[in-house]
């Protein structure tokens, strides 16, 4: 199942500077896994020491905030993109 991945320019040192990168995932968090394969060290800014979804970062499969839907465990289907929105914080 390809899905594509959309990264942002924090995170772009690490595909080697890729904005979106394909991946074959069933799930996001398999699609976590697959992206730290490929780039190692990519999981850790993601996910907390628990496998949790860090409270900075936002994932959105199609436009839809993960957490609204399964979490980690929402599913992927073929074609579909999932975005990776860190928060911003500022005055």
């Amino acid at each position: 199942m390809a899905v594509v991945v959309r990264i942002p320019t924090p995170l772009r040192r690490l595909t080697n500077g890729q904005g979106e990168v394909e991946v074959d995932a069933k799930t996001v968090r398999e699609a976590i896994d697959k992206l730290e394969e490929l780039f190692p060290g990519f999981k850790e800014r993601l996910v907390d020491e628990n496998g949790e979804l860090r409270k900075f970062v936002n994932l959105y499969v199609n436009d839809e905030d993960i957490r609204f839907l399964k979490g980690l465990d929402t599913e992927l289907k073929d074609g579909d993109t999932l975005s990776i929105v860190p928060a911003i914080a500022g005055g």
